[in-house]
């Protein structure tokens, strides 16, 4: 049985793999930002704060460069990436995907791997912002046909992003998701990155158990009335996102659990 030492060990070593992996990435915008945006959904982006501060810096220094030749998906990501980290960036970007008439080209609606960046990207709006609320409901439009197809192999990230846009969503609940996302996609599927997310979050899940058992010596009602009392304390933690964030916080708290629906990777 591996040791809770051996864990941690573990992951300073994956951290220091994926470190090396966002260096080698530097001045590559696609791939940086596919790296950033997966370290971030697996709910690992506090092991390395200042890395991704310091890339969306750089990235924010050359953004009003625009490159017309940058396809729909990069825009996209770039943009939500950036204004999640405070830049208000402009929205022209996206006017090179509009045709004469100020439409949306019509070639993007088959292109699902742009068009799904796009919606979440369309979340990150402000006021006034009429190009952004367009892509909001040219996306929502075309991902509600995209989610009925059979055949499309995003179907079921389409229907989860329509349900609960990454905006939205509390980071440790989604990181289950998306681990079971990201394993399954051979072409750019960082290794390291995978396994650190999938012990980072076990290693968080044993620490909610812990807390539950914690709750449990000093349980000073009737078995009925306990289980009542679990059942509304995981529901309450779930929707208010007060999950433990990271195994650095865990000494500072004293009470947690985990909800049912989330288990082991």
């Amino acid at each position: 049985m591996i040791t809770h030492e051996r864990k941690l060990q573990q992951i300073e070593a994956l951290k220091e793999e994926v470190r090396k992996e966002l260096k080698a990435s530097a001045g590559k915008s696609p791939e940086l930002l596919k790296l950033i945006d997966s370290i971030q959904l697996l709910g690992v982006a506090y092991l390395f704060e200042r890395e991704i501060e310091e890339a969306l810096k750089d990235i924010h220094e050359t953004y009003g460069l625009v490159d017309d030749n940058e396809d729909l998906t990069t825009s996209s990501l770039g943009f939500r990436l950036l204004r999640q980290e405070g830049y208000l960036v402009p929205s022209d970007v996206f006017k090179k995907f509009k045709d004469e008439e100020g439409n949306f080209n019509e070639s993007l609606i088959g292109n699902s791997l742009g068009m799904l960046p796009l919606y979440e990207a369309s979340h990150l709006m402000v006021d006034g912002e009429e190009i952004i609320q367009e892509a909001l409901a040219f996306t929502t439009t075309h991902l509600q046909s995209m989610s009925t197809d059979p055949n499309n192999p995003l179907a079921e990230q389409v229907i989860h992003a329509l349900k609960q846009p990454i905006r939205k969503a509390l980071t440790r609940v989604e990181a289950r998701y998306y681990i079971s996302i990201y394993q399954q996609d051979d072409s750019s599927r960082n290794k390291s990155l995978l396994k650190l997310g999938k012990l980072d979050f076990n290693l968080l899940l044993s620490f909610h158990r812990k807390e539950l058992s914690e709750i449990s010596r000093f349980r000073l009602c009737d078995k009925a009335t306990f289980e009542r009392f679990k059942k509304n304390y995981v529901k309450t933690i779930t929707q208010t996102g007060t999950f433990i964030l990271n195994h650095q916080e865990s000494k500072y708290r004293i009470c947690g659990s985990v909800p049912k629906s989330i288990t082991k990777y």
